[in-house]
């Protein structure tokens, strides 16, 4: 039996790119590339690069001390050939840094692999996750580490991952829960080393069987994870409605999901931890 909530809406489904494969889009004849310094919730980051300087993939470009914040990194290597105010697809004017694509993709040191997972604590762990910049998928870009550093008087006993996708064109979840399966549970690893004690639930509609295929077998091994089959309907993937759907407990009017013990966590977020971490370091 799926787990839902009450109510709801049932669009009509448009999932055209369900059955297409993850591919990368990026053109190498892509020369200009811009970086807004404002890509998450909080204060906006300062440039640590100026015009001229060259810079590579995985390099840090931005970044401010300020707690809610999140760094931003190269995604190409080149020359910083401008760094100015510039349009964002939000429609607001962004201090960006504007970067010249020399097509070699060359990588920086700090893509290297961490080492053994088991030997990092937990305080290290979301030093790393604020260093590599990971944000929220929600539309305001909620740095990842903040949310993983609940108040000490809010205990977090389950770790929702959100793989729900009810918008009725998205797909692009549903592909990364096919095709990255194990990053995916080794992301959730991650996550429950820094919030202790705590259970994960990966949160799938029912319309989604691959998926739930392929990630029950990627949890067959990994204590403490499991999947957990919600009803296809318009808003499931919304935070309280997703919490109210697979725990029955109601976020308070004004509350944070940490107030009924609950974290939850976009599918693509949670992935995206195990860049620095092998399969082998569990």
């Amino acid at each position: 039996m799926a787990f839902t909530f009450k109510r709801g809406i049932h669009p009509a489904e448009s999932k055209y790119t369900e059955h297409v494969p993850i591919s990368n889009q990026l053109s190498l004849n892509e020369n200009e590339m811009v970086f807004p310094l404002t890509q998450h919730l909080g204060a906006p980051c300062q440039p640590l690069v100026n015009i001229g300087d060259k810079v590579l993939i995985g390099e840090k470009i931005g970044d401010n001390e300020a707690f809610v914040c999140a760094p931003v990194h190269s995604s190409v290597s080149g020359v910083v050939k401008d760094i100015r105010s510039h349009l964002t697809v939000g429609g607001a004017m962004v201090n960006s840094i504007i970067i010249e694509n020399d097509g070699e993709f060359l990588e920086c040191d700090n893509m290297d692999p961490r080492g053994n997972l088991a030997d990092v604590s937990k305080e290290e762990l979301l030093k790393i996750i604020r260093e590599a910049g990971v944000v929220g998928l929600g539309g305001a870009g909620f740095p990842t580490h903040v949310k993983l550093s609940p108040p000490p008087d809010k205990k977090v006993d389950t770790v929702i991952i959100n793989g729900c996708e009810c918008e009725p064109y998205l797909t692009t979840d549903n592909r990364l829960m096919i095709e990255e399966s194990e990053q995916l549970v080794l992301g959730i690893q991650i996550i429950l080393k820094i919030i202790e004690g705590a259970k994960g639930l990966i949160a799938i509609e029912d319309n989604k069987p691959e998926a739930i295929a392929a990630l029950k077998k990627a949890c067959a091994d990994a204590p403490g994870i499991e999947v957990a089959v919600v009803k296809t309907k318009y808003p499931q993937g919304a935070e309280k409605q997703l919490i109210n759907a697979v725990t029955k407990r109601e976020v308070p009017s004004g509350g944070i999901p940490a107030d009924v013990g609950c974290i939850v966590n976009n599918v693509t977020r949670s992935s995206r931890y195990t860049v620095r971490f092998s399969e082998d370091d569990l």
